[in-house]
């Protein structure tokens, strides 16, 4: 595999993590500034945004469905698994701001 794609894997991890880190630390803000519970809403926000984390971080569906197409019809089997590893990439990142959301908030774990 190329050095590119290890960049990209990288990146899909972090920009899964920042959404759902900075959507649900931003987010609560309403939360708090409306008089309600700033720490059960941070939870709640980022269960939410799980999907929207994938979806980011890979680029828009678009993309995913072209390389998967790519990878199943025209013999290129390695962008289909490059695709399926960076929706991993971007699954692990999801996962790990769900973990630190929770650590924060002192929340319960899914």
């Amino acid at each position: 595999m190329e050095e590119r794609f290890f960049a990209a894997f990288i990146h899909c991890f972090f920009i899964a993590l920042g959404v759902i880190i900075g959507g649900s630390i931003i987010g609560s803000i309403g939360d708090f500034a409306t008089g309600d519970a700033a720490l059960t809403s941070m939870n709640r926000i980022a269960e939410r945004l799980r999907i929207w984390g994938i979806v980011a971080a890979i680029g828009g569906t678009f993309d995913a469905i072209a390389n998967f197409e790519r990878g199943l019809f025209d013999g290129t089997p390695m962008d289909l698994v490059k695709q399926i590893l960076l929706i991993l990439s971007a699954m692990g990142g999801v996962k790990v701001g769900l973990i630190i959301i929770q650590w924060f908030s002192q929340g319960d774990a899914p």
